[in-house]
């Protein structure tokens, strides 16, 4: 019975995969109603599961790819992987009404261009205090900042080291579980009440997954509409990083 279990499993990883995250995220909804009464949400839970378990299989495999390198869940790696999540992207944008969106006019662009660039300064920041100094690997960590996409992106674009790359990967990570945990403890102080707010919050954070997660937990309402603006920014990033904040900071550290 046992060996039957272990063929279909590995015969059909990718659902296997469906599986082990729904019990995660089920999981992860239980402890957020019963040890935290709400305020944290089960989106961040589940996320940091994610990340001791990707460590727990990085280190059992000896492998790169977390708990993708264990044989028993490498669906993980296809269900993880860039095309189903551009399509949960994608998705979100269906349920923005026209109306809304445009009523973010001008201020939403400022917001995202601030939410580019801000983050970027204070990553690059980070960077040179704790020894990297030069402008490549401040720009790579930077860029991290923005999303953990733009940082390896633009790490690639300009010659940095694959460690360089792993912290800017980091840099990001970090960004995101902190919006998703901050987000419903500011919400109130921040007005996070209408699609308008939600889109200029969306700009400035520029984490899809921290600002879905965060408005999740504020108002289910509200997250079409930040993660619409949010997810400007990995473009935005890829243009910009490897380019004009790439120059611009190698004009001011040589």
């Amino acid at each position: 019975m046992l060996e039957i279990f272990q063929k279909a499993v590995h015969q059909n990883g990718l659902v296997t995969a469906f599986a082990m995250i729904g019990i995660i995220v089920l999981l992860s909804g239980v402890i957020s109603r019963r040890l935290t009464f709400g305020r944290v949400h089960g989106s961040a839970i589940a996320i940091m599961i994610g990340l001791a378990l990707a460590y727990w299989g990085g280190i059992v495999s000896g492998g790169t790819k977390g708990l993708a390198d264990v044989s028993l869940f490498s669906g993980v790696g296809l269900m993880g992987g860039a095309m189903l999540r551009d399509f949960a992207i994608v998705a979100t944008a269906f349920e923005v009404q026209a109306t809304e969106a445009r009523k973010a006019g001008l201020v939403g662009v400022v917001s995202l261009l601030l939410g580019t660039v801000l983050p970027f300064i204070v990553g690059a920041s980070i960077a040179r205090a704790f020894g990297y100094s030069d402008a490549v690997s401040m720009t790579t960590i930077g860029a991290g900042a923005i999303t953990y996409i733009v940082g390896p992106v633009t790490g690639a674009a300009i010659g940095a080291s694959s460690d360089v790359m792993a912290l800017s990967i980091a840099t990001g990570l970090v960004k995101a579980i902190i919006v998703m945990v901050g987000t419903p403890i500011a919400a109130r102080f921040l007005g996070l009440k209408t699609p308008r707010s939600a889109m200029v919050f969306g700009g400035l954070a520029g984490t899809v997954s921290g600002v879905s997660a965060g408005l999740a937990a504020t108002d289910r309402k509200l997250v079409p509409y930040g993660a619409l603006v949010a997810t400007f920014h990995t473009g935005i990033g890829c243009l910009l990083g490897p380019s004009v904040l790439f120059f611009a900071t190698k004009a001011i550290v040589g």
